[in-house]
């Protein structure tokens, strides 16, 4: 095993415990979870910080989500298709949050936006990077989109950012009750492609 497919393997084995136990997990625990000796941990990292900020950069990245979303069948419906990537990049967006805020609430990412090192450490990405990543979950959810070109008013480019614009908004709705719970991925599609209009007699004009 080289030593990026052993930082790969101890990274996936602590993201679990980093969105549980934040900072306080220990090296003890994650080499457990990931069935290696404690010290494994240390002929590929640095030290726990150097592993907490792989989670950090791990969960930030978009590799993970954009795969899943290139595994969706084009087949499939487009409603089906859509509800698909709106169940993989809502995972994608929890996970983050989950993990991010355990962070910030055990203190790790305090304080660390100063320096260079901060910004290696990815406590959070530099603007041009996020405006990669958004570019690049676009553009595969264009290739979603596709397919259906000739059915859709709007070209798949605009209707991909509407997609992304509701899951974003979304996902930073509070959680409610009742009705003012944030819409599913079936319903956020089915306002994307139908809109909020009753269909039949008496729907607005």
């Amino acid at each position: 095993m080289s030593v990026e497919q052993r930082r790969a393997m101890i990274v996936a084995a602590a993201l679990p415990l980093v969105a549980e136990y934040g900072a306080a997990v220990t090296t003890s625990q994650i080499a457990r979870a990931a069935g290696i000796g404690e010290a494994t941990i240390f002929r590929a990292f640095k030290d726990k910080d150097e592993v907490l900020d792989a989670c950090v950069a791990e969960t930030v990245g978009t590799d993970h989500v954009l795969r899943e979303l290139a595994s969706i069948s084009l087949d499939e419906p487009i409603a089906t298709r859509l509800t698909e990537a709106a169940e993989a990049l809502r995972a994608h967006l929890e996970r983050m949050g989950t993990v991010i805020g355990a962070l910030h609430a055990s203190g790790h990412l305090r304080g660390r936006a100063a320096g260079p090192a901060a910004r290696n450490a990815g406590d959070s990405p530099p603007p041009d990077a996020r405006a990669r990543s958004f570019a690049a979950l676009r553009h595969a959810i264009i290739e979603l989109l596709e397919p259906d070109r000739a059915a859709f008013r709007l070209g798949p480019e605009k209707v991909a950012s509407a997609f992304l614009a509701l899951l974003f908004t979304r996902q930073q709705s509070p959680a409610g009750e009742g009705d003012d719970t944030p819409l599913t991925p079936e319903e956020l599609i089915s306002v994307l492609l139908h809109g909020t209009l009753a269909a039949g007699p008496g729907s607005a004009r």
